[in-house]
């Protein structure tokens, strides 16, 4: 039986583990391993995810199946002060994908977000993450905006932006 639990401080190792197993399948055809190193020291350090979940309002999610974690998930309500919740995050390990762990957490996140009166779930993929875009436009999500973020040491996020009404 799969769970999802919230996150907090204790499980930023955990955390980490996962982004280490999940990246590499994720953006290796896709970005350079520079880039790959430079995005991972940045987003997930030791104090990157503090100042997500203490500073920045970003909630954790994991997913365990029989104790084992399996994925994680990080987001924000009234995202840039709208009635949006912003998922930052949402990885599952390639072992554990095909599991519906990810529909699991996009249902969650879409109940969490009516509970808290949010009008939509909104989200990043990199556009030519093909599995990822298809999984998202599975569940109910359209493109409203192409967006290249530039995120430091020359490095660019090349994103279709998705966004599902709830």
């Amino acid at each position: 039986m799969i769970q999802i639990l919230p996150a907090g401080i204790d499980q930023i190792p955990l955390v980490q583990k996962m982004a280490t197993e999940t990246w590499p399948s994720a953006f290796g055809k896709i970005l350079s391993q520079e880039q790959l190193a430079y995005m991972m020291r940045e987003m997930y350090s030791t104090s990157a995810l503090k100042e997500q979940m203490e500073k920045k309002g970003h909630r954790f999610l994991i997913g365990y199946e029989e104790r084992k974690a399996l994925g994680f998930t990080s987001f924000e309500t009234n995202y840039l002060e709208k009635p949006h919740l912003k998922i930052h995050k949402l990885y599952i390990l390639p072992e554990a994908q095909g599991k519906g762990l990810g529909s699991r957490f996009l249902k969650a996140l879409e109940t969490r977000g009516q509970k808290e009166a949010m009008k939509s779930l909104e989200l990043n993929v990199n556009k030519y993450n093909k599995q990822a875009l298809d999984f998202y436009y599975k569940m109910g999500f359209k493109k409203f905006r192409e967006e290249v973020i530039p995120i430091g040491n020359g490095f660019v996020m090349d994103d279709f932006s998705l966004i599902k009404p709830i």
